[in-house]
Order: C-alpha cells, then structure tokens, then sequence
C-alpha cells in the first residue's frame, strides 16, 4: 500500500481541526494558544509540501519555507511579549491581560 496525496491530505485537514479545537477548548493559556497557532501552520504547510509532490512543482517546498520562517519570527515575538507580561502579571492567563489597557 503506498501513501496517496489523500492520506496526506487527510492528515493535514486532522492536525487542522486539532488546532482549531485546541483554540476553541483552551482560552485560558497564552501558551497553549500559540501552540495550536504553531499546529495549525504546520497542518497548512503539510498540504503545500503534498500538493508540491504531487504536482512535481518546487513552489510549494519554496513557499513553506517562507510561511516558516514568518512562523518562527511570529513564535519569538510571542514568547518575548509572554516574558514581559508574566514579569508585569506574574500571570499568562488570557482573562487576566486586560489590566494592560490604556
């Protein structure tokens, strides 16, 4: 049996609706919501490299390099305003990140 462009496809749409219920279940964690962010980018960026395959076109492999690399400017500049706000709050609670208003 070999893996098909379905079988990837189907794995990305998975790893997709895993993102986005883990985005939806969990509103109390910065952390976490950056993760399913990560998740579902990765998810995205599966069916690019599987359509590229498929389609015997490098562009695909090309642009998830680039989605990659927004990704990871993307997680450090999260993670950095999550050191600042735990310093301030000594919370990463999404409930409690009002307090920085005005």
């Amino acid at each position: 049996m070999s893996v098909t462009l379905s079988h990837y496809l189907i794995l990305g749409s998975l790893l997709f609706a895993i993102s986005i219920i883990g985005i939806f279940l969990n509103r109390k964690n910065v952390i976490i919501l950056l993760m399913a962010i990560e998740l579902m980018l990765l998810a995205v960026n599966l069916n690019f490299i599987a359509f590229s395959h498929y389609l015997n076109d490098i562009a695909g492999q090309v642009f998830v390099f680039f989605i990659l690399t927004v990704a990871a400017a993307e997680s450090a500049i999260g993670l950095a305003i999550l050191v600042v706000l735990f310093r301030n709050l000594r919370t990463i609670h999404v409930d409690d990140l009002d307090a920085l208003k005005g």
